[in-house]
């Protein structure tokens, strides 16, 4: 099927420090686009790559799972490995679930993790009747373009197939075993009013991880896909302030370009 426009993955070659972004679950890389786009002018190598069953239609989708999801993130992420010195992984919502499960298991192979309005829990009664439903039900009403900015539509499905949400379920308890297993530095921005992941799991991650250097940023203007809506700017913005902290030559100025 052809990738609907707007959702293609990107990638950009830039300097000595990658980072790997990750998108959310029945979303796209155009949820990330323009976050991608600002690192990679300011020098960074960036790569943001389309899971599958994503971008196309959620037909598709229902025949993947978690582990398809993950495998293309972690098959991203040692290409970064390959091509850069130091390397950090983010992403919204599911997708900050990969990157912290990219983290506990990579470990001193990620320089640090950024994460927004992450996702923890599939939450309500239905997440409990996920496995007889999915075998009755095939989908259920979407959950993208939850923004506040006026006109800024989400390229994503307007149906969430439950045979992937009983995956994403399975998935998000499994990271959160695995989440005292992660130990790099952590920057954590959620939104206060988010309609799809509740402040609750922000809270979990950030009570369960090993990280001793941690950051937490409360976006007030922004719902859940924050890296699209009015807060865009300032996830950027400390974004590169975390990456440059942590990694010498990371600036506005694009210093980490190849000569």
């Amino acid at each position: 099927m052809p990738v609907l426009p707007g959702a293609e993955p990107y990638r950009h070659e830039g300097g000595e420090v990658g980072v790997l972004l990750c998108h959310g679950f029945t979303g796209s890389p155009q949820s990330l686009r323009p976050w991608a786009e600002y690192l990679a002018e300011r020098g960074l190598t960036v790569a943001l790559p389309l899971l599958p069953g994503h971008g196309t239609r959620w037909e598709d989708m229902a025949l993947t799972g978690w582990q398809d999801w993950y495998a293309e993130v972690d098959r991203a992420l040692r290409t970064l490995r390959d091509r850069c010195e130091r390397v950090f992984v983010a992403g919204l919502s599911m997708g900050g679930a990969l990157a912290l499960r990219l983290a506990a298991k990579h470990g001193e192979d990620i320089a640090g993790v950024l994460v927004v309005n992450p996702a923890n829990k599939v939450h309500g009664l239905s997440a409990y009747t996920l496995p007889v439903s999915r075998h009755l039900v095939r989908t259920t009403r979407g959950i993208a373009s939850d923004i506040a900015k006026e006109g800024t539509v989400e390229v994503g499905y307007d149906r969430v197939p439950l045979h992937a949400a009983h995956s994403l379920r399975n998935f998000f308890r499994l990271v959160d075993g695995e989440l005292p297993q992660v130990t790099q530095p952590l920057l954590l921005l959620r939104s206060d009013r988010d309609h799809i992941v509740p402040a609750a799991d922000s809270a979990r991650i950030l009570s369960r991880v090993s990280s001793t250097d941690v950051t937490e940023v409360v976006l007030e203007q922004s719902y859940h896909v924050a890296t699209l809506d009015h807060d865009a700017d300032r996830i950027f913005e400390e974004s590169l302030g975390f990456i440059g902290r942590l990694a010498t030559g990371v600036g506005k100025e694009g210093t980490t370009a190849r000569g």
